[in-house]
């Protein structure tokens, strides 16, 4: 450990592994941290290879001047009540040390050009507040929910299907697909106006496309209903920051024998014929087990961890008929005076020029001086009770929009902290522009920024190892969700997939990967972590 509160795990020595492991997992982030500990749990001893200098992924922070942020972890739903499946998780996998804070009740306000919505806890007053707004389309409310709960039917098979090894495993994904609802192969906004051409209420029903990254009439209907029941019933945050995940999972993980090793990045992943034995790292070393879990993603595992020799003859077609998901930027902001004084909300804003979602990202894509199609802010030192115990006196706010690959492609050689004048005027203007967005909303923030510095693709290529810039893995289209290969057990004996690419993006939806792949490599023993966790 480090005295830097922000980061977790131990640096990587080869004096310093074990004699043996019984798995290995390629990556800290939810999953490859769920699919640990939950090995762990069952009597594994686990290493985990991080590259970057501190584990967690996505919920990993980082600090700088004074402050800290969060880089992935913005808001959680479910996990106000214990009872849910994403709360069960993280109990299970932290020893019920990580704890949760609510945000607002109003924990997402939509700002769709001069209208204001807002996205309320609790299931009945979720309902009766989009009723309230839209009193004419209460038929069209009432298909919408219902064409959400058959898609939580066709999720709950598709999860088993995943989990259950062999024959089992195929046949319930059999089954999967003959039972399918029809809305389980449709983009969302073909669902949505197959029950109303309202587009101001399409656009507040999708008004969290940005969670997946995808526009209504791009993303899968699947990902978009499981998005929205996830914070139907409100929206938490981690006490002590994202980061304290990590703080609270290495130590399940350590206590059966296993480890957490940071700045220890995989070459590639050692095979013999057609099974994975082990991981071979950049400094030259090999460290052989009989399990090897990739969390760095489908495209990085098969793209470039694995010899190609190991692959079934046809396999690298498959994974060319997925998109990677968007890249974005995210404008990272300290202010010298609390969340409290400054009159920061517990929620998040989303900025849309109005609501034709899709005509505003193609004008954007033609043309980056028009109306940015996106803008979402977050306030994080005012969802974290624990926060001014850190850092007395300041306040955060974080601020995301779209941001392409190819606009850095020109820079994409050089060295990160040192890319260049160009791509620093370039991400000054880009900062500029998206405190424009905040102060338009806040005015009261003129002239109190701090410190300001601004995220782009290069970044996340960079600390993540996502060779695009891309956030969320394989992109939430419907293809993504009838490629039923796309899952733990993968061609490769003894290799294994998890994390967001498993099941879904997002924390949780990184977290049930990573439960659904500990059961994997446990066989039909694992299925009792499932029925515990996930049902």
């Amino acid at each position: 450990m480090t005295s830097d509160p922000t980061r977790t795990g131990t640096r990587y020595r080869p004096n310093r592994l074990k004699d043996t492991y019984d798995a290995i997992v390629i990556g800290s982030g939810m999953g490859g941290l769920t699919t640990a500990a939950c090995l762990a749990k069952s009597g594994y001893r686990v290493l985990v290879l991080e590259q970057h200098y501190t584990a967690g992924g996505f919920t990993h922070c980082f600090a700088r001047n004074g402050y800290e942020w969060d880089v992935g972890l913005h808001y959680v739903g479910d996990m106000s009540n214990p009872h849910t499946s994403g709360r069960r998780i993280f109990d299970y996998i932290s020893d019920n040390k990580l704890q949760w804070a609510d945000m607002d009740k109003a924990f997402d306000q939509l700002f769709i050009g001069d209208s204001h919505y807002q996205l309320v806890a609790g299931e009945e007053d979720y309902r009766q507040n989009l009723l309230a707004y839209f009193p004419d389309e209460k038929p069209a409310l009432e298909h919408y929910f219902q064409a959400m709960m058959a898609v939580r039917r066709d999720i709950s098979l598709m999860a088993v299907g995943k989990a259950l090894p062999g024959i089992a495993g195929r046949l319930a994904q059999w089954l999967g697909r003959r039972l399918r609802s029809p809305y389980y192969h449709q983009t969302t906004r073909q669902v949505l106006e197959s029950f109303t051409d309202n587009q101001k209420l399409i656009a507040v029903l999708c008004g969290q496309w940005g969670d997946c990254g995808v526009p209504p009439a791009q993303s899968s209907f699947v990902i978009h209903s499981m998005i929205a029941r996830h914070y139907m019933h409100g929206a938490s945050y981690p006490v002590g920051g994202s980061s304290t995940i990590a703080h609270t999972v290495i130590p399940v993980i350590e206590s059966a024998g296993g480890n957490v090793f940071t700045y220890a990045p995989v070459a590639s992943i050692a095979t013999t014929g057609n099974r994975a034995t082990g991981v071979i790292m950049q400094d030259g070393h090999e460290i052989n087990a009989p399990v090897v879990i990739s969390n760095a993603g489908a495209f990085n595992t098969y793209n470039h961890l694995l010899p190609q020799s190991a692959l079934p003859k046809g396999f690298a077609g498959r994974l060319k008929q997925l998109e990677r998901s968007p890249a974005c930027l995210c404008l990272y902001i300290g202010l010298a005076d609390t969340a409290e004084n400054l009159g920061l909300p517990k929620s998040n804003f989303w900025l849309y020029p109005d609501e034709h979602y899709e005509a505003n990202i193609e004008r954007f894509e033609q043309d980056p001086q028009q109306p940015i199609p996106l803008v979402y802010i977050s306030f994080p030192s005012a969802k974290d009770p624990d926060f001014l115990k850190r850092y007395p006196g300041k306040a955060t706010i974080e601020i995301i929009a779209p941001g392409p690959f190819e606009w850095f492609a020109p820079w994409q050689d050089t060295n990160w902290g040192k890319r260049g004048d160009d791509y620093e005027n370039f991400k000054e203007r880009w900062s500029q522009r998206l405190l424009g967005e905040l102060y338009k909303k806040l005015p009261q923030l003129a002239g109190k920024i701090d410190y300001y510095e601004l995220s782009t693709a290069l970044s996340t290529a960079y600390f993540c190892r996502y060779e695009h810039g891309e956030i969320y893995g394989v992109n939430h289209t419907p293809a993504r969700f009838t490629a039923d290969w796309l899952k733990p057990v993968t061609p490769v004996r003894g290799l294994y997939l998890t994390g967001q690419d498993v099941m879904s993006c997002g924390i949780v939806g990184a977290a049930s990967g990573g439960v659904l792949t500990a059961a994997a490599v446990q066989g039909f023993k694992g299925m009792k972590l499932v029925k515990q966790l996930l049902a």
